[in-house]
């Protein structure tokens, strides 16, 4: 199984999957969660002709349950050295929920500075910051972080189901029809990874202020969320991500929800395509 091993003693594990002569397309995955899950973006466009990698993060899937470095910093630095070995260049960068943070943060400090990027896509991502400050009245009371801890620590098998068929993909909604093996698989994912992990993970990617980073990327980026985001409010996301960036393209997408590229691959696929070749 191919590893990195980063400065401070972390194991990433990483899929680099397509020839090394193509484009690289570079996933960045949500939380609780591992690379896994971008299967249907990887397969769809490996078959498209790209080059298609992504990695676990630190204490995450199958990367080593290492005891520090949870936060967007060490997230960044963990990409950077993955591209830096892989030898990525004139990548695309795609991340989803915790993992458009991690984009965010490693194209702004990395990937830009470092000439390895050519494109960026937010899809129902954290930044700029999902707290509620007297500057970010649109967040999250801290009181529902403070919750999701206590239920982690309490018993995670338990309130990762919950997430999982609840609010992750929309299956509270009225009239929605809950797949067992996709909330099987979002579980299986998480419970794979370190509960110590996933416990600080939630101060990373709800409490970290990350306009600096917006502000400071010039490649274009193409922002995607559902308007039925239960987990990141998209009015305090995307379309704030929309205003920070100095190249954006917006598309709120009606009724789906923050689980959209699993429930909606197919049209998620065709738009970043669309997007990358532009």
């Amino acid at each position: 199984m191919p590893f990195i091993t980063t400065d401070d003693g972390a194991e990433i594990y990483y899929k680099d999957w397509g020839g090394h002569d193509a484009q690289p397309i570079v996933f960045h995955h949500g939380w609780p969660l591992s690379s896994d899950d971008w299967d249907a973006q990887m397969l769809f466009f490996l078959a498209q002709g790209f080059r298609v990698v992504a990695s676990d993060r630190r204490g995450h899937g199958r990367s080593s349950q290492i005891d520090t470095g949870h936060d967007m910093d060490h997230y960044a630095s963990d990409v950077s050295a993955v591209v830096e070995h892989l030898d990525l260049h004139d990548a695309v960068h795609v991340g989803h929920s915790t993992g458009g943070g991690q984009v965010a943060r490693y194209v702004a400090r990395y990937g830009e500075p470092q000439g390895r990027v050519a494109k960026a896509v937010l899809v129902a991502a954290v930044p700029p910051l999902m707290l509620k400050t007297d500057e970010n009245p649109e967040g999250t009371d801290i009181s529902v972080f403070d919750g999701f801890r206590e239920a982690l620590a309490a018993n995670r098998a338990e309130f990762f189901q919950a997430v999982a068929s609840g609010p992750f993909y929309g299956y509270n909604r009225p009239g929605a029809t809950l797949s067992e093996p996709v909330v099987a698989n979002w579980w299986r994912q998480g419970m794979t990874g370190s509960a110590l992990a996933h416990l600080e993970g939630i101060t990373a990617f709800s409490e970290t202020d990350q306009t600096e980073d917006l502000r400071a990327i010039t490649v274009p980026v193409l922002v995607l969320q559902g308007d039925d985001d239960q987990v990141v409010p998209y009015r305090g996301a995307s379309i704030k991500q929309a205003e920070l960036l100095q190249d954006a393209t917006l598309k709120i997408y009606e009724g789906y929800p923050h689980g959209l590229l699993t429930t909606h691959a197919d049209v998620l696929n065709q738009d970043i395509l669309e997007f990358i070749q532009q």
